[in-house]
């Protein structure tokens, strides 16, 4: 059976540090404390900011998933725009933003998105190394 951990946060740029520690304590939570976990944090980093600064629904909360199955872990980060899928840009040199889904595409495994009936869901899998100990709860 998967462990899962699920968590919402309101969409605004403040609590995008609450999905970090949210994200870090969970996952320290199931003993990935390594360079795995230095990348999901951040990768859900970026997933939450992109949901906050694009979603246009007033009053929103983000959702975040974390799903730990055997050797694979699922980031999923979703929020009510669900006409507005993510586009990977190529920002020119000076511009201080727009690498967010390159950095996904870089550290991840797979990823991409989907519709839902109320919400759009950005992921991201990560394949746990050989010889990490997957928590026996599991």
């Amino acid at each position: 059976m998967p462990a899962t951990t699920t968590f919402r946060i309101p969409k605004h740029r403040r609590h995008v540090s609450t999905a970090r520690r949210n994200v870090a304590k969970s996952l320290a939570d199931w003993g990935i404390t390594d360079e795995l976990a230095d990348s999901v944090v951040l990768l859900a980093s970026e997933l939450v900011t992109n949901a906050v600064r694009h979603c246009r629904v007033t009053c929103a909360l983000v959702e975040v998933t974390l799903t730990l199955r055997e050797r694979e872990l699922r980031l999923e980060v979703s929020d009510p725009e669900r006409d507005r899928f993510p586009q990977p840009r190529d920002p020119a040199l000076d511009e201080e933003g727009g690498r967010g889904l390159a950095l996904v595409a870089a550290l991840a495994e797979t990823w991409g998105y989907q519709r839902g009936p109320y919400t759009k869901c950005v992921w991201a899998t990560f394949t746990l190394a050989e010889n990490a100990v997957v928590p026996t709860a599991l």
